[in-house]
């Protein structure tokens, strides 16, 4: 899929290598959206892929002397729903980080891939534009700041140049008059792609909105602010009454399309059944808070050594050393394709197994540096200098994990496919949480399907599982 591979160890490092393969180089980070992008040929051009997903800021998430919040764009979605300051101070920010894909999709997808993606109904652009979000651009010819909602030219178009990254995004938290929500309307509760959503923000004082930001996805090429209302809204009282108006309104500026997930005239209803609520919320100013006080990860909390170094930038793409349940491995072949991939056909561990190979069914997920990941979406190269844990690891000595026990006894395996990935989501939750509530083991598992629809006894499983940890 790709002829070179570079793991940049900083910023100048990422930089030099987009200007010597310019135009033909792209830049990944989780690569949720790029590996299977590249496997569907959607980039003919691309001959060189650069991971940044090591490189590391002095500061990750922050509030500067002025009040904006800045993140760094390389940050994981689970690693900013671990942000007290992003919970507080931006919570429709945080109520779209969370219903973004799975635990292992967060453990792997950045904010800069979801902007940089540039699909109107990806989750975090919304809020980020209502917020009035901005944008560092940089290269070796300099920095730019842009405003977020200049950023866009068109469906999966921005106006990012080959040699260019999001090296920052900032914006101002919410004040104590201000109230925001999120709302998404999809497919499934999780792992589902938003068919509409809308993010809104109002200031209120004595009972007079001030100021009004409605921002629509997945309804035009762009994400949308709803104009005609918000300059509406803006020195109206509150009136419950204005509701129904108020969402009509919105539906009537959205200008969606037909395609495969809904038609046009279902996301504009839709559009209006998530405005009335939206606005029942915040002119009641009722709390909304759907997002757990600790939402499960499936990540270890440690730091993961970085033995990546300039040098790389020569030699790096010659060979992949790593570690592989705790043994060394050495491949010099096998790097343009997925980790999934490497593991079962040069590794030779196939307990991991390949259900739909876009994410979507977690039947191969395994740990990366300590994190569950979905190994069908992670360049092979990743592997580099990490430590990756399958399902052949979990047993030890001889003896099953008390998830493995738990399974058989249950009865929770049927064709068994599914088994493994749900092996290691489970094991992984067990090590965050040693007595899982239901919605805790529902949440661990909302990435890996059962298509035998073996959900209660993989659940009681779990349930039986953490009992014999707690009584072991």
């Amino acid at each position: 899929m790709w002829k070179s591979y570079y793991n940049a160890s900083d910023i100048e490092h990422a930089l030099k290598v987009l200007d010597d393969q310019y135009g033909q180089a792209k830049i990944v980070a989780g690569g949720t959206d790029l590996i299977l992008e590249l496997e569907r040929g959607l980039w003919p051009e691309v001959n060189a892929l650069i991971d940044v997903s090591r490189i590391r800021f002095n500061k990750g998430i922050y509030k500067d002397k002025e009040g904006y919040i800045h993140i760094n764009p390389f940050m994981t979605h689970n690693e900013c729903l671990a942000s007290k300051l992003l919970r507080d101070e931006v919570p429709l920010l945080f109520q779209a980080l969370w219903q973004i894909g799975s635990p292992q999709i967060r453990n792997r997808g950045t904010i800069a891939g979801n902007l940089a993606t540039s699909s109107p109904a990806n989750d975090s652009i919304t809020p980020l534009m209502a917020l009035n979000a901005e944008l560092t651009l940089s290269s070796h010819e300099g920095s730019r700041q842009i405003k977020l909602s200049d950023f866009y030219t068109g469906v999966r178009k921005n106006i990012l140049k080959p040699n260019e990254l999001i090296t920052d995004i900032r914006f101002l938290g919410l004040n104590n008059i201000q109230r925001s929500i999120f709302l998404k309307y999809a497919l499934r509760n999780a792992q589902a792609i938003s068919v509409v959503n809308i993010a809104m923000i109002i200031e209120v004082s004595n009972n007079t909105i001030n100021k009004a930001s409605i921002t629509l996805g997945a309804v035009a090429p762009t994400i949308i602010h709803a104009k005609k209302t918000e300059e509406y809204l803006n020195g109206k009282n509150i009136d419950l009454n204005l509701i129904s108006e108020l969402s009509q309104s919105i539906c009537d500026e959205s200008k969606p399309i037909d395609d495969i997930r809904g038609s046009a005239n279902f996301r504009k209803q839709m559009i209006k059944v998530l405005a009335k609520k939206g606005l029942n919320i915040l002119f009641k100013n009722e709390k909304y808070d759907p997002v757990p006080k600790k939402p499960i990860m499936l990540s270890e909390s440690h730091k993961v050594k970085n033995e990546i170094s300039d040098k790389s930038y020569n030699n790096f793409a010659k060979e992949i050393v790593t570690i592989i349940n705790g043994k060394e491995y050495i491949f010099k072949n096998g790097l343009n394709k997925t980790l999934l991939r490497l593991i079962r056909e040069d590794a030779g561990l196939i307990g991991t197994k390949e259900g739909c190979a876009e994410g979507e069914c977690g039947s191969c997920t395994l740990f990366l540096d300590g994190k569950a990941v979905m190994s069908c979406m992670v360049p092979a190269p990743r592997a580099h200098m990490a430590k990756i844990e399958t399902i052949e690891s979990i047993a030890s000595n001889g003896k099953l994990h008390p998830i493995q026990e738990a399974f058989i006894e249950e009865g929770a395996v049927q064709c068994g496919y599914c088994t493994p990935g749900f092996i290691m989501s489970g094991v992984k939750l067990l090590e965050e949480e040693e007595n899982p509530k239901d919605t805790q083991i529902k949440e661990a598992f909302a990435g890996n399907l059962c298509r035998c629809t073996g959900y209660y006894k993989i659940i009681k499983a779990v349930e039986k599982a953490a009992e014999k940890n707690r009584n072991e």
